[in-house]
């Protein structure tokens, strides 16, 4: 069998690779990826079940297809030529592919490993690398409430009771919004809640000292090792230590096409 390649961008680390597959694969994603790029909500489902239709795995769909596709227009938001009006347009033709793809990925009749709420903080209103970890716990089985950008601490406390999370992550993009993960954490104690959900932090400028200075339980610096994260957090063998996400090696690579 011939394997053909097309380049995407990672977006996860937003690097430049390559992906190969069958030619109708690598179609397939490149469609799905050109109408997650333009914004076509109504285009993306049918693609989506084309790309499933050549065999392609629903993971690799998702990160190759429509993420990508994401990823270019985020790409764009940082250097300044795209703005949020365009990357919320773009995110909701992903997640109308995800719609098609999310009962493949994590069925709905398993039995969560856990509770998440996740959030962008107060005053940050990227959306992109949260949103790709929201989908890798959903994917990992666990119950995802996703807050989305300028989430007040208020905000995360009320979703946190009312669903009973055991954890609570959130993220920030901005180096003048990252102190906010500090202010949610205070309101947590203030409210009397600290005690009863984990904490994970993330985001560009959050390093993994400035989590645990603030009394967050973990750091991640991607999707897949914030996965690996939360699920030490939820073991029964966790200490109460701080959990250094750099310090795993993720459990699962990108797939490629043909995975």
């Amino acid at each position: 069998m011939t394997l053909e390649t097309m380049q995407i961008i990672d977006p996860v680390t937003g690097d430049r690779v390559e992906i190969s597959g069958t030619s109708e694969q690598v179609a397939a994603l490149k469609e799905l990826s050109d109408l997650v790029e333009r914004g076509d909500a109504k285009k993306v489902p049918d693609a989506t079940q084309r790309a499933l239709d050549t065999g392609l795995e629903p993971l690799a769909i998702l990160i190759n297809g429509l993420q990508a596709g994401l990823a270019v227009v985020g790409e764009r938001f940082k250097r300044g030529v795209s703005f949020i009006p365009e990357v919320l347009v773009t995110a909701r033709a992903m997640n109308a592919g995800f719609a098609i793809l999310k009962p493949l990925i994590a069925p709905a009749d398993s039995k969560p490993q856990g509770i998440i709420v996740l959030g962008t903080v107060k005053g940050d209103l990227h959306d992109i690398g949260k949103g790709i970890v929201a989908t890798m716990f959903e994917g990992a089985g666990f119950e995802v409430h996703d807050l989305g950008v300028n989430v007040t601490p208020k905000t995360f406390i009320e979703k946190i009771v009312a669903v009973n999370a055991d954890i609570m992550g959130m993220s920030a993009l901005l180096s003048t919004t990252m102190m906010m993960h500090k202010t949610t954490i205070e309101a947590l104690r203030e409210a009397g809640i600290r005690d009863k959900v984990k904490v994970m932090c993330g985001g560009a400028p959050v390093t993994a000292k400035f989590a645990q200075e603030i009394g967050s339980d973990g750091w991640a610096p991607e999707a897949m090792s914030a996965v690996e994260v939360g699920k030490m957090l939820l073991s029964s063998s966790w200490d109460g230590k701080f959990i250094h996400g750099g310090t795993l090696k993720p459990k699962a690579a990108m797939p490629s096409a043909t995975a």
